[in-house]
């Protein structure tokens, strides 16, 4: 804080002599590619031979009391500055750094020798500013164009005759401009801008020919984007906010280089770490920028933290500077540059041979062998592919290709998750405990150590089945409740959308004690943490706060039923008792059949973990029961509908059944017994909802074979349309599929009646059969052709036999026509 408020003070005074101007001349700039290791490399040796009294680095100015944290000997990156606005809609910046990144290396060398360092760029509230007035444009844009497509209408007749002489709109070209990263590729003969790079800047190992090369391409990049502005208007509309927060980023790092000055320090004892686009900008040719012009900038509230970062995430970021597609392999370049420093290996070219070696032993692991013979002539074929562009080692492009030459023998798939692992890496950083972290990240923290889930912080996914039960072998409480607490927590991070934890399928679907998991950390894990921190200093108390946000939102019994159970889930008793009071609330208005049986199950299934989730479940029983009464109800008026809603009654009878086996002592059994032979007694209902009632009557003992038969006539009769007759049988079938098998009777009326059927009836069943008969499985189908040959009194093996053969020309033919027939329709 002390180092942040001294250097706010010298920045204030807005004198400058023109000395002080002229000297930032003699300021010695280094640029880089961030997350580049021949950067940090050279960039080491630089600062040993100049001996700077300080040293200025591209990255969040007021961040800077965040360096000591970041040097800690305890600190292991990857790590990130995180900074986030503290209001909504809420938004971040991320700023990670590897181990061989230069600017860490140029932290780790100013600390290693006593030297002060600062962070030079905009503050992260200006940051962050620009961000949201950027996104709010791309916001009004995007509703300006949608609102503007929403209203157009049809030209007036006059103005609709096309324009012959002008060209169509299909055959117009539009000119696509590749980036001048791509081109400067082509112009070197590489496939891609990284191949390039690492070629002409990875592998330069001339000492200070890294710093001259990146300084050069610098000025060509700020060239040619001058050039563009000036000869194409769209270049200038595209880039203009670019092109402009980068002069506004470098008028600032003037700023604070001139502070630096106004100090005491010497200018040619201060070294200042900036992407190489930038380097050529801060000398005495621009000027600074002063105190009213800092003023003007825009601002948005925010705070700052430290973060663990991954491979995994730097890999996955895209464009020039902001990530490394291959973060691992470049740790392995720095590793090989380091120890060719310490006289142990020798430089780049030893990177070939590691690489290679290490791909053939992730392969081995996964069980296929590859001897190392092969990895020699690997390693061979790679030096003579770099030979054929004049490089002095193999590039990554380079070693993949000689890889799936010999390693993977021309199979590329085969070494896919081999190389990846090589060159992506599975390593997270860490931090120390109590290091720059927010409250709630550090609840995260502690609670991963209490609850033994520490080691479920990595980058791959992990299974976790947990135990609800108490344990009565554990020794303590705290382990007697060990996984039930896990689920509390985990249930806690899903509520707040934190991605660590997903539940995954359960093989025990039907327990009430079993729960799956599947966790995987990920920076945007963090991230989602930290932003979480707006809702509650703790995981507890900003959990509690959305839920009572979505209680607040809910409209309908469903929704407010599917809280009452994340309550309890996530142990929150003061949210559970207002979701149950919404609920209430919202149960006493009319809902529809779907929603009040959803609501009732989604109870039950809440009132069953009870005893398991240590909560008193009595109170939520009555109201299952009144939602259940609600749902019965309505179950015959709703049953009017057509097929598309009768899916969803259909899903709210299954709800209602299990709620009515599950608490017949509870809920109104009768009530919803009789519904459903009401239902099914109904001409004047969806016949698939009627014949679906039928089935749940008959599979709860309700109806004997005499009634189902008496009904299947009924149903089944050629007075019948022939929709509704097999829309009815399609509901029958919907389920307890054995019951109908083992009733001959049954398939000799359906014969009987599709055989009186004319083609036009037919063909309108077949939309109904068709559906029923989808969902059998094949043993089932086998069982009805038997059914049927016993029918026609061919007998079932002969039966089964015919109906298994293929199609006849004619019989496929006729199926064709079927199957042109409008299905939708129905």
């Amino acid at each position: 804080m002390q180092r942040t408020q001294r250097l706010s003070a010298l920045m204030a005074n807005e004198s400058r002599t023109a000395d002080t101007r002229l000297s930032r001349n003699d300021v010695s700039v280094f640029g880089v590619r961030h997350l580049s290791p021949m950067a940090a490399f050279q960039l080491r040796k630089h600062l040993d031979q100049v001996q700077p009294t300080i040293v200025l680095i591209e990255g969040m100015h007021d961040a800077t009391d965040l360096i000591d944290d970041i040097v800690r000997p305890q600190t292991k990156p990857p790590i990130a500055i995180l900074a986030y606005s503290q209001s909504v809609p809420v938004r971040t910046l991320v700023y990670p750094v590897a181990r061989y990144s230069p600017e860490y290396q140029a932290l780790a060398w100013a600390d290693e020798h006593g030297v002060p360092s600062r962070f030079i760029d905009l503050p992260s509230e200006v940051f962050l500013a620009l961000q949201d007035q950027m996104m709010r444009r791309w916001e009004e844009a995007i509703a300006k164009e949608t609102s503007a497509s929403e209203e157009e209408t049809d030209p007036p007749e006059e103005l609709a005759e096309p324009d012959v002489a002008a060209e169509p709109p299909s055959a117009i070209q539009v000119p696509v401009r590749r980036s001048v990263y791509s081109r400067i590729a082509e112009q070197a003969g590489e496939d891609d801008y990284e191949s390039f790079w690492e070629r002409y800047f990875e592998h330069l190992e001339i000492d200070g020919g890294y710093r001259s090369a990146a300084l050069e391409l610098g000025k060509q990049l700020r060239q040619t984007e001058q050039s563009e502005q000036e000869n194409s208007a769209d270049a200038r509309e595209n880039n203009n906010r670019d092109v402009a927060e980068n002069l506004i980023r470098e008028s600032f790092m003037r700023r604070c280089i001139d502070a630096a000055i106004a100090e005491g320090h010497q200018p040619q004892r201060i070294v200042v770490v900036v992407g190489a686009f930038h380097a050529s900008a801060l000398g005495d040719e621009l000027d600074a920028m002063t105190d009213s012009e800092l003023e003007l900038l825009p601002r948005l509230d925010c705070k700052r933290t430290l973060m663990p970062y991954s491979y995994f995430k730097l890999s996955s970021q895209s464009g020039y500077g902001a990530g490394n597609h291959a973060p691992a392999y470049f740790e392995m370049l720095w590793e090989c540059l380091t120890n060719a420093d310490n006289g142990i290996d020798i430089g780049v070219n030893q990177v070939a041979p590691r690489y290679l070696t290490n791909v053939v032993r992730q392969l081995r692991a996964s069980g296929t062998h590859r001897s190392t013979a092969e990895v020699i002539e690997s390693v061979r074929l790679a030096r003579v592919l770099t030979s054929l562009k004049h490089g002095h080692a193999p590039v990554l492009a380079d070693l993949r290709d000689a890889a799936t030459a010999v390693i993977g023998q021309g199979d590329r798939p085969l070494l896919a998750e081999p190389m990846a692992r090589v060159e992506v890496g599975t390593a997270i950083g860490s931090l120390p405990k109590g290091v720059s972290q927010t409250s709630i990240q550090d609840d995260f923290n502690e609670k991963l150590g209490s609850l033994k889930l520490e080691k479920y912080r990595a980058t791959t996914k992990s299974d976790l089945t947990l135990d609800l039960r108490e344990n009565r072998h554990a020794k303590s409480e705290q382990a007697a409740f060990l996984d039930l607490n896990r689920s509390t927590f985990l249930q806690r991070l899903s509520l707040l959308s934190v991605p660590f934890a997903s539940p995954a399928a359960s093989h025990q679907s039907s327990a009430t004690w079993a729960e799956n998991w599947q966790l995987q950390w990920s920076p945007e894990a963090e991230i989602a943490l930290v932003e979480a921190v707006l809702l509650g200093e703790t995981i507890e108390l900003a959990s509690a706060f959305r839920l009572n946000q979505l209680i607040e939102e809910s409209t309908n019994v469903n929704d407010a039923a599917k809280l009452v159970a994340v309550a309890v889930r996530c142990e929150l008793l003061p949210g559970m008792l207002a979701a149950k009071s919404q609920l209430q609330a919202l149960a006493a208005q009319a809902s529809s059949i779907a929603d009040a049986a959803s609501a009732a199950f989604e109870l039950m299934q809440t009132i069953r973990y009870g005893d398991v989730r240590r909560f008193d479940p009595a109170p939520l029983i009555p109201l299952m029961g009144e939602l259940f009464v609600q749902a019965c109800l309505g179950l015959v008026a709703s049953a009017q509908c057509d097929q598309t809603a009768a899916k969803r009654i259909v899903a709210a009878m299954d709800q209602l059944n299990q709620v009515a086996l599950q608490y017949d002592d509870v809920v109104d059994e009768a009530l919803w017994v009789e519904r459903l032979h009401e239902l099914s007694s109904r001409d004047d209902r969806n016949p698939t909802l009627s014949g679906y009632a039928c089935a749940i009557l008959l599979e709860r003992s309700q109806m004997d074979s005499e009634e189902l038969s008496r009904e299947v006539s009924r149903r089944l009769s050629p007075g019948v349309a022939a929709d509704l007759g097999a829309g009815w049988f399609e509901g029958l079938a919907g389920r307890n599929r054995y019951a109908l098998l083992a009733r001959q009777s049954l398939w000799k009326q359906l014969d009987a009646y599709i055989g009186d059927l004319d083609d036009e009836q037919f063909t309108r069943s077949v939309v109904f059969l068709r559906r029923a008969f989808g969902a059998f499985s094949v043993a089932e189908k086998r069982a009805i052709s038997e059914n049927l040959g016993e029918a026609w009194g061919t007998g079932a093996d002969l039966a089964s036999e015919v109906l298994e053969q293929p199609l006849s020309e004619t019989e496929q033919s006729q199926l064709d026509e079927l199957n042109e027939f409008d299905f939708d329709d129905f």
